[in-house]
């Protein structure tokens, strides 16, 4: 069984387990409980290189990454250096995350927040609507075409925006003929975990004008960041550095440009 099969069937595990605990109807009778909307899209296409920072304990590539740094200090020092959104691990058996990440985070800042999970059942979106996600991750490797359409129409329903996430050329297609308006370029690939930025320059000629294009895994200098806004990427997801760092609050600042006099958009 490859990397990503192991992936899903976890995750497809973990949703049966957790809905035999909290039925579908219960967290639909918990949809009125929701905070305050925080547009999540909205924060990708502001002036500038958006950035998505995000808040993850290890991974099946790098096994723990940071231990010992706690949740809402780390979100909150994203916050503080100009993060535009934040993004966070759910999955619980190859990273080490939760529901409860989630919810605390959504109490220790102010960002929007991307429920970053292997989705492959609607019950995950009612979760994510009730949990304080304001947008979930849609994978074009996990999920057919039907699913593919059906969940980005559920999100909507419940008020989620969505990154649908794709690697190669095919998915890209795919991603596109299923109406997905926000694309998340994934440059890891999923199946054997090699990461190459390349991928992002491949693929984004073929997104059309209108799209918004996410950058994600890999990137970890502000030279990189400007080359990708070059190319017309709206933002960028970066994890893995910034959870290493012993200031990350310094760094989300130094990777946005904000000491410079050009803070607001990284182009001259």
């Amino acid at each position: 069984m490859g990397i990503l099969d192991q992936l899903i069937s976890a995750a497809e595990r973990g949703v049966d387990e957790r809905r035999a605990r909290v039925p579908l109807g219960e967290l639909q009778a918990r949809l009125g409980e929701r905070g305050q909307d925080r547009p999540f899209r909205e924060a990708l296409v502001r002036p500038g290189m958006s950035l998505i920072c995000e808040y993850k304990r290890k991974s099946p590539s790098a096994g723990p990454i940071a231990p010992g740094v706690e949740l809402p200090d780390q979100v909150r020092a994203y916050e503080a250096g100009g993060a535009a959104a934040l993004s966070v691990l759910t999955d619980e058996t190859h990273f080490d995350g939760s529901l409860e990440d989630l919810a605390l985070a959504r109490r220790s800042c102010g960002l929007p927040i991307l429920r970053k999970d292997f989705v492959v059942d609607e019950y995950q979106l009612y979760e994510a609507a009730v949990g304080g996600a304001d947008a979930v991750l849609l994978i074009a490797a996990v999920l057919d075409d039907d699913r593919l359409r059906e969940y980005q129409v559920k999100a909507n329903e419940l008020d989620l925006d969505y990154i649908c996430e794709v690697h190669d050329k095919e998915e890209l297609s795919r991603a596109l003929e299923s109406g997905a308006e926000v694309i998340g370029i994934n440059n890891r690939n999923l199946d054997t975990g090699v990461v190459d930025i390349q991928t992002t320059y491949d693929l984004i000629t073929d997104v059309p004008t209108g799209h918004t294009v996410v950058s994600e895994s890999g990137i970890s200098r502000r030279e990189e960041l400007i080359e990708l806004e070059r190319v017309g990427v709206d933002a960028a997801l970066i994890g893995e550095s910034l959870m290493r760092s012993d200031d990350p609050e310094e760094m989300v600042r130094n990777l946005a440009g904000m000491s410079d006099a050009t803070s607001e958009h990284f182009l001259p």
